[in-house]
């Protein structure tokens, strides 16, 4: 067992390294044979274990990023997300040896994505499978079955290639494997492409952040001014004819770090900013909402008219952004008491209009959450815009490995995604996956793109949480059907030993 758990801890920590800075994608499919090898033949009462392990060497290394914020949010965060393969561990005991095993395991894969995408609080979907395909031929199946249908094609083909080196009948399992792979791949000869119904000219701001980059709060006021003083020199530029007219303008994320609205300055110099463009402005603003909360918003800011229609994040991070069950004192511990007050989660559906264009909004960790990006694009959204504030981060991983996921959503909902980070990563994205262009980390640029926009749906889009919920269903009935006869095989190996 000791072997194979520090097996299984190896493996894990191979897979981390199909995501950024890496970013090997092969090792995405041997990864999960390294698992599928280690919990083999054991019972459920003993597979957790190596499952477990696997999931410490995945999710410490995936996660090591958080040692920014500290060493004992690291330690919860990846200690949580690598407990999740526990279960799986147990459930793959009982699946394997079922007819069809890879199936059933693929389903169980994936339902663990799924469960802890939304649970506990608003989940962590971190680490999905298919969140490390991008520039491979594998990202060119998103529009068909989205994020929850290619991590099942990829765990299938890791339980496969598991069963290559250990199973009986490996000539049809490689024959069954190799079929895997040319279906994950045919999107890649007929990619999913819908007609533009227009076109905008969009300027992304990424302002920078003073001193050594990582504390957005260290002269918050400085931060605004940036942005300000970057939109308003866009704007001479303009008249001077050195730079085209843009269609609106995108600010990220903790653009402004307090309330426009309560703070003279801060509002002033948005209405500096909006009233020299003469174009919409997605400022990314705290907003106070009461005394004991605050609202993480993008708010369309209109030259002469000021504020109009806002997005609220919909994932706050908890104990990052606020604070389950405070009323039991969480809030007096360690950096806890950093968080005052809490934030309230946002619940819009419909696309912002930011002029006369319709754009899906998402604020930071929202972009790897398929909600509320799905029903903004389904309800009409034309593009995507993140807004970001990875400034803790900037000298991590984290960002890369958060701008890889926006590639992904461009190709998943078939939109151009403009990324405005306050100092990296920015960047403007077509919907086939490309990179137009990104900004330099640490630096202050404004990228002037012109991008299509797109109304048609994506097969993935109009699925929505579909796959997932499908994929936990079936893994349900399988550990419902396998339990029976799994513990009469038990009975008997213990009958004989």
């Amino acid at each position: 067992m000791l072997l194979r758990s520090a097996s299984a801890l190896l493996a894990g920590a191979l897979m981390a390294q199909a995501f950024e800075p890496v970013g090997l994608a092969v090792l995405l499919p041997v990864g999960v044979a390294g698992f599928v090898l280690c919990v083999r033949g054991l019972p459920a009462s003993r597979a957790w274990l190596p499952g477990l392990a696997f999931g410490v060497g995945f999710q410490f290394v995936l996660l090591f990023w958080m040692r920014a914020v500290g060493l004992g949010p690291w330690l919860a965060l990846a200690g949580l997300e690598a407990a999740y393969f526990a279960p799986l561990g147990a459930a793959a005991a009982v699946l394997l040896p079922r007819r069809g095993g890879a199936w059933w395991f693929a389903a169980a894969w994936v339902a663990v994505e799924t469960i802890r995408s939304d649970w506990p609080f608003s989940g962590m979907p971190w680490g999905r499978l298919s969140y490390a395909v991008a520039g491979t031929g594998w990202q060119d199946a998103l529009p068909y079955v989205g994020m929850a249908g290619l991590s099942y094609l990829l765990a299938v083909l890791g339980a496969l290639l598991a069963q290559l080196v250990t199973g009986p009948g490996r000539v049809r399992t490689g024959l069954v494997a190799a079929g895997v792979v040319a279906v994950s791949l045919v999107p890649t000869l007929v990619p999913w492409t819908a007609p533009t119904t227009g076109e905008r000219t969009v300027a992304v701001v990424q302002g920078n952040v003073p001193g050594d980059g990582t504390d957005i709060l260290l002269d918050h006021r400085k931060v605004t001014r940036n942005h300000v003083d970057a939109t308003v020199a866009l704007a001479e530029d303009v008249a001077a004819g050195e730079q085209e007219q843009v269609d609106f303008v995108l600010w990220p994320e903790n653009s402004t770090a307090v309330d426009p609205f309560r703070d003279s300055e801060v509002n002033s110099g948005i209405e500096r900013a909006s009233e020299a463009i003469q174009v919409p402005v997605l400022v990314g603003a705290m907003v106070d909402a009461g005394t004991d909360h605050v609202l993480n918003q993008g708010i369309v800011w209109l030259p002469g008219t000021g504020a109009g229609d806002r997005y609220t994040k919909w994932h706050p991070v908890p104990f990052g952004e606020y604070i389950p069950w405070r009323d039991l004192g969480l809030g007096s511990f360690g950096q806890l008491r950093l968080i005052p007050r809490d934030m309230l989660g946002g619940t819009r559906v419909e696309p912002l209009p930011v002029g006369d264009t319709l754009v899906a909004d998402a604020i930071c960790f929202d972009v790897a959450y398929d909600d509320g990006i799905h029903a903004q694009v389904r309800a009409g959204g034309q593009l995507v815009t993140v807004q970001t504030s990875n400034a803790m981060f900037v000298r991590t991983s984290q960002i890369d490995q958060q701008f890889e996921i926006s590639r992904l959503r461009a190709l998943e909902t078939g939109r151009y995604v403009l990324v405005a980070a306050t100092n990296g990563v920015s960047g403007v994205i077509a919907p086939d996956g490309s990179v137009v262009d990104r900004a330099g980390v640490r630096t202050q640029e404004v990228l002037v793109e012109q991008v299509g926009l797109v109304e048609e749906l994506t097969p993935a889009v109009r699925l929505g949480a579909w796959p997932g919920r499908v994929a936990v269903g079936v893994a349900v009935v399988g550990l419902v059907l396998g339990l029976l006869p799994y513990r009469r095989r038990q009975r008997d190996e213990d009958g004989t030993t």
